[in-house]
Parts: structure tokens; sequence; C-alpha cells
């Protein structure tokens, strides 16, 4: 998706790209407790996992690159709450020092729109991103301003 915004470096380097890239999404369910997601490009290459099911009591999720490495954590701040978030932290920790962004419901009513939030902002506002879903397609749009910055 091209757009006219400088690119914003949310992990790190080795997860930007000057082009487009196509992704796809595949779900492994590995028990009733577990599930994991592969993320891969065209080819077949897997690029990332996230580890962790919806009834995982941690309310944990773990992403890591192809060689098991973790690269982000999400935790979700409230397990039951009418606009849930998650909270996104660098590598396994949980720290704050290694916070990198929230992720929130925009409205308990539309449970398929995301707002994410930058470390570096606090939540006046939109967000930095939108997420904004489709259940019927099972497809996400994300949103900077009025820009389409990617598409799954």
């Amino acid at each position: 998706m091209a757009s006219n915004h400088e690119m914003v470096k949310v992990v790190g380097d080795r997860f930007c790209v000057p082009y487009t890239m196509e992704l796809f999404v595949k779900q492994k369910i590995q028990w009733l407790s577990s599930s994991r997601y592969d993320v891969s490009d065209t080819t077949g290459n897997t690029l990332l996992r996230v580890h962790g099911g919806v009834w995982n009591l941690k309310r944990r999720r773990v992403m890591t690159d192809p060689a098991g490495s973790p690269v982000i954590t999400l935790r979700e701040k409230k397990p039951i709450s009418w606009k849930q978030e998650w909270r996104i932290y660098d590598g396994e920790s949980s720290d704050l020092n290694h916070f990198l962004f929230r992720v929130k419901r925009s409205s308990g009513f539309r449970i398929n729109n995301l707002d994410v939030y930058l470390e570096s902002r606090g939540e006046q506002g939109a967000g930095d991103f939108q997420v904004i879903g489709n259940i019927t397609s099972l497809s996400f749009t994300v949103r900077r301003e009025n820009s389409i910055i990617a598409e799954v």
C-alpha cells in the first residue's frame, strides 16, 4: 500500500520494508487451550509465529521469529472489560521499560475496530493507527489517518 507517510518503526528495522509484501496468516490448533498462528510470505517461508490460545489463563501471547526467539509479548490488561486492551512489549518481557504500544477496542459495541496507541502517545483522540475488521470476509484493514497502510 502506497502512502505519503514516513515509515514508522514500531518493533525494529528488520520488520520494515520499502515495498508492498503479501503475507498469509494461518491458525494451527495444538490443544484446546493452545493454538499457534504462522505468518508466511508468498513462497511459504514462515516469518513470524504467535504462540498462545484463547483459553490461556496467563492472558499472554508471544510472537517469535522462525528461530523461536521472542520478538514481542502481548499481554491482556484486564481479562473481562467492556473495551478489551492488550499491551505489547519488546521481546519476552512484560516490564514497563520494554513497553511498545497498546491495542484497544474503539468501542464496546464495535468489536471489530481497534485503536493502536504508540508508546510515546497517550490516549487522546483516535489512535496512531486504526484496525477495521470485516468478520464476514475475515479481513482487516490497517489505517493511519486516511491512508490504508496494510490489508490482511
